[in-house]
């Protein structure tokens, strides 16, 4: 099925987009929270909110997501902010916003992502050290990574674990798995997937040890998860069996594992791609496909949208020859999105920043309902972008199944990294 051919949705559409816009005075956390008070009634009953974001380097989408996490926290009772980032690293990050050990920038560098070294990360975390500060336990926002890769923190402890109850073990039971430091999904295909056989070994042998408590039994699951993305093929004839599929589905479990308290609320930072209620990037399950699927309307799936601007990116040559990690992160610039995209048809209907509620459709002319169940198309930028031709990306969409919510950002800037350690 392809895209549906039209230049602008009816009129109908553009005025319903119009009067369900929540129209935002601000991106900028800690201010007035009155325009976002609407949002109270969409997320009655939700328990995961996934924020995405159209591109993984956009200041303002992070600068947005920052005064959520502020009002999901301060005025629904959300209790942890869960992100695309390393597992493996983010205790650190957790240790410092609820007991203000170590260093921001240090634990923020630690998660592993060139993506997440910006000054709007760590403004975010540093306000939730500063919401932490003082309160009891019970009551602190907690920080979680639910990402399986970059993973040497969790090589560090269990080399550390090992060396003490059982040293004469040591070597023979991690030296295989150290590739696992700066492995990435099918980075290692195999399909005997050996590296996962010894990473299984692995937590085998630690959960018959006196010092396996619930740290070092994580600290050996995130290792395994990292060895099956990493032994997988990124190819496969069947969608759900691939690297990036298999990603999706580990960091669903790492929310769900959150979710263990029945009173836990989670804001979940991801990329658009990840917390669709569909298909990663039209192929496997996404994993807000399986939390729908766990969680029902509990999930909350919005998607960040922008008009035009700047955001970085790394740059690499198209092509099935290019490499995958090829090419420094830069500032990459794009105009506003085609006429027949999503991005076109919500600046037609409120040129401002704005957050539309798609299941308040439900009632909604049929005109609407059409289009939303319709095809379109919209753009969506990971860590890389090919050269030249991301300029012309677009892909098609269907709006009520990818998504509850859309945010809408008129102007994209650059994120702001940090200076390097």
């Amino acid at each position: 099925m392809t895209p549906t051919p039209r230049g602008t949705a009816p009129h109908t559409v553009t005025n319903w987009l119009a009067r369900n816009a929540v129209q935002l005075s601000t991106v900028t956390a800690g201010s007035r929270t009155t325009d976002l008070q609407p949002l109270k009634s969409v997320l009655d009953g939700v328990r995961i909110i996934g924020m995405g974001e159209a591109t993984h380097g956009t200041r303002e989408f992070f600068r947005l997501k920052h005064r959520l996490l502020e009002f999901l926290v301060t005025e629904l009772g959300f209790c942890a902010l869960a992100m695309e980032a390393s597992a493996s690293a983010a205790p650190a990050v957790d240790a410092y916003v609820r007991h203000g050990v170590g260093n921001a920038a240090n634990a923020v560098t630690g998660l592993g992502f060139w993506t997440w070294r910006t000054h709007e990360v760590l403004a975010m975390i540093e306000w939730m050290r500063a919401y932490n500060r003082g309160r009891p336990e019970a009551h602190k926002v907690r920080f979680a990574g639910i990402d399986p890769q970059k993973c040497g923190p969790s090589l560090t402890a269990l080399d550390a674990v090992l060396r003490r109850a059982a040293p004469e073990r040591a070597a023979e039971l991690l030296s295989p798995l150290r590739v696992l430091a700066d492995a990435y999904p099918g980075s290692h295909p195999d399909p005997q997937q050996r590296l996962l056989h010894h990473a299984e070994a692995l937590r085998r042998f630690l959960h018959d040890i006196p010092e396996a408590g619930t740290g070092v039994l994580r600290h050996a699951r995130i290792l395994t998860r990292a060895a099956d993305l990493a032994t997988r093929s990124p190819w496969h004839p069947e969608a759900a069996q691939t690297a990036s599929a298999a990603r999706d589905r580990y960091m669903a479990d790492a929310v769900d594992e959150l979710l263990a308290d029945p009173s836990a609320r989670i804001a979940l930072w991801a990329h658009n791609g990840h917390i669709t209620t569909s298909r990663h990037d039209g192929a496997g399950p996404a994993m807000g496909h399986h939390l729908r699927k766990r969680h029902g309307d509990a999930y909350y799936a919005l998607g960040l949208l922008f008009g035009q601007g700047s955001f970085r990116a790394r740059r690499r040559w198209p092509g099935p020859w290019a490499r995958p990690r090829a090419g420094g992160v830069a500032v990459n610039r794009t105009g506003p999105a085609r006429a027949a995209s999503i991005e076109a048809q919500l600046a037609a209907a409120n040129p401002g920043d704005h957050v539309v509620d798609l299941r308040s459709a439900a009632g909604a002319p049929p005109a609407v309902q059409r289009w939303l169940h319709e095809r379109h198309l919209t753009r969506g930028f990971g860590a890389m972008v090919p050269r030249w031709t991301y300029r012309f990306q677009h892909r098609p969409l269907t709006p009520a199944d990818a998504y509850d919510g859309l945010a809408y950002i008129a102007l994209s800037t650059s994120s702001q990294p940090l200076s390097p350690p």
